[in-house]
């Protein structure tokens, strides 16, 4: 039995190629997931917090790398806290890896995007 509508949601950037393969690959599937644009309705700091801990992960290991923003940030100060880190990706939602996916199997950030597999099977 599929899921319905809104037992999937993935937070999503559309520019990202590895956000639309692995929006894809859920419709493929034969899912109708919640598309959040977090670009657009940006993470709240609870929100934020909340996935992080569903998936096990610190802010520092989702922090997406690249980008000017990052470069500057992290050289005016390298030894910022995950606090500090988490507020700064509530406030610049760019510098959150993507697509987040949350099913009822679990929270993951599908990067590699073969990473769906593991929340996606028999959800």
């Amino acid at each position: 039995m599929k899921p319905t509508d809104a037992s999937i949601t993935i937070f999503h950037n559309p520019n990202c190629s590895t956000s639309r393969q692995v929006l894809a690959a859920i419709r493929e599937a034969g899912f109708d997931p919640v598309v959040v644009d977090y670009l657009k309705k940006p993470y709240t700091r609870e929100q934020l917090a909340g996935l992080l801990q569903a998936m096990g992960m610190k802010a520092s290991e989702v922090l997406r790398r690249k980008g000017d923003l990052y470069a500057e940030l992290a050289q005016a100060r390298p030894d910022r806290s995950e606090a500090e880190w988490l507020d700064l990706m509530v406030q610049h939602p760019v510098l959150v890896e993507r697509p987040i996916v949350v099913t009822p199997r679990g929270t993951v950030l599908c990067r590699p995007k073969e990473r769906l597999a593991e929340v996606l099977a028999a959800a």
